[in-house]
């Protein structure tokens, strides 16, 4: 059975892929469970006002028809280049490009956050889609105060860099991180339009 957690992180990355994978009615009516009244008086532990609780094997029911939508969901993204996971996150594109402040908020609105590389293998995740699309993109990752010093977004220091020979060379003046399409990392200013890439 699917994790809340896990199932919030697919949602968000559904949220996010949405515009650009829907086309037409979805595939399927989803059955809803039913309910029906209680009295007023009838709230107990397990009760939702006014409705009676789902029959178990109804909510089984339901899990097992989430779990194969979201399975098939998986499949789908994952051949079109969408979605791809290491170390418990899930990383996802739509395919479009902006600036380092609108991937933010595209991120944010789907529930998740800029891409942001810890370790050689969520590295290796966002340079799958920087690959496959053939373009750089922004990472979570920022400049601090200290020219050529960065950090990740939350302030705290880096723990995992893979910078290309001779970056950061910004001096101050290229703010935010950017992907080559051999995932070295290099300084950039915040102003160009890259892949977006976020991470739940």
């Amino acid at each position: 059975m699917l994790s809340p957690r896990l199932f919030h992180k697919i949602l968000g990355v559904a949220f996010l892929l949405f515009p650009c994978c829907a086309q037409g009615k979805p595939a399927g009516n989803f059955p809803l469970a039913s309910f029906a009244h209680l009295p007023e008086d009838g709230i107990d532990q397990g009760f939702i006002p006014g409705f009676l609780p789902m029959v178990d094997n109804e909510v089984e029911d339901v899990i097992r028809q989430l779990e194969r939508r979201i399975s098939r969901l998986e499949g789908v993204l994952h051949l079109e280049k969408m979605i791809t996971e290491s170390g418990g996150k899930i990383f996802a594109t739509n395919g479009k490009r902006a600036d380092f402040h609108a991937t933010m908020k595209k991120c944010k609105e789907a529930g998740g956050s800029i891409a942001t590389p810890r370790n050689p293998g969520e590295n290796d995740a966002i340079l799958y889609f920087v690959k496959s699309f053939n373009t750089y993109a922004y990472l979570g990752i920022k400049e601090s105060l200290i020219p050529s010093k960065f950090q990740f977004l939350d302030g705290t220091q880096l723990t995992y860099t893979n910078w290309y020979l001779h970056e950061p060379s910004g001096k101050g003046e290229e703010e935010c991180v950017e992907m080559y399409t051999d995932g070295t990392w290099n300084d950039r200013k915040c102003n160009q339009n890259h892949l977006i890439v976020c991470q739940f």
